[in-house]
């Protein structure tokens, strides 16, 4: 293949752009929700460490934010996914390939 795009693929790219805010204000609320959650494990988790009989719970919360910090990039990726399908599906309609 070339390195020019195909017509589905540029008309992928020209409505996302159109379209971005639509999707995005769901995954925004998402990302935000994330980020705050896991600034808060973070927080509470560090000062769990100052006190000796809490530092077990202080590990716990440190680890459920590594796990949001993976969930993140997730996020991201379903949303991209979510709208390539759907940009080529209404590519689809438009053009009936």
């Amino acid at each position: 293949m070339s390195n020019q795009k195909s017509d589905k693929q540029r008309y992928i790219d020209l409505h996302v752009g159109k379209h971005d805010v639509f999707f995005k204000k769901t995954y925004d609320i998402l990302y935000t929700i994330n980020d705050v959650l896991l600034g808060l494990w973070f927080l509470i988790g560090s000062i769990f460490f100052y006190f000796e009989p809490l530092k077990n719970w202080g590990v716990t919360l440190f680890v459920l934010g590594s796990i949001q910090m993976l969930i993140r990039p997730t996020i991201r990726l379903v949303h991209y996914f979510h709208m390539r399908k759907e940009y080529g599906k209404q590519y689809e309609k438009t053009n009936g390939s």
